[in-house]
C-alpha cells in the first residue's frame, strides 16, 4: 500500500511542477494504478485531491470548498483506521485469557 501512495504523490507532484492538470484519469495512467482504486481507497484518493484543491485560489469561495472537501475524505479515512484500530484491539483483548489482579 505505502508504495501506491508514493507513486500517487509522486505523479501528483510531477504534475503540479510541470503545470499540468490532475484528474484522476492521468494519475491512473502515470502509476498504472486504476481509476476504480485510486477512488475508492481514501488516502489515494485525498493525495489527489491535495494536489488538486492547490489549483483554486484558498481565498475564493470555491478553493475553499475544494479545501473542505478534501479536509473531510482525509478526517474520514481517519476516522476509519481509528475505527479499524480500535476493532482490532477489541478482538485481541477478547482472545487473551482474563488475569486476576493480586
Amino acid at each position: 500500500m505505502t508504495d501506491n501512495i508514493d507513486l500517487v504523490e509522486a505523479a501528483c507532484a510531477e504534475l503540479a511542477d510541470h503545470g499540468q492538470s490532475i484528474t484522476f484519469a492521468i494519475v491512473a495512467e502515470l502509476t498504472r494504478i486504476s481509476r476504480t482504486t485510486l477512488y475508492r481507497n481514501q488516502q489515494l484518493r485525498a493525495i489527489v485531491d491535495e494536489y488538486r484543491s492547490h489549483i483554486h485560489d484558498r481565498r475564493t469561495l470555491s478553493g475553499l470548498s475544494a479545501e473542505i472537501s478534501h479536509l473531510r475524505t482525509a478526517l474520514e479515512a481517519i476516522a476509519d483506521r481509528v475505527r479499524h484500530q480500535e476493532e482490532r484491539l477489541r478482538l485481541l483483548e477478547s482472545r487473551q485469557p482474563h488475569r486476576r489482579a493480586n
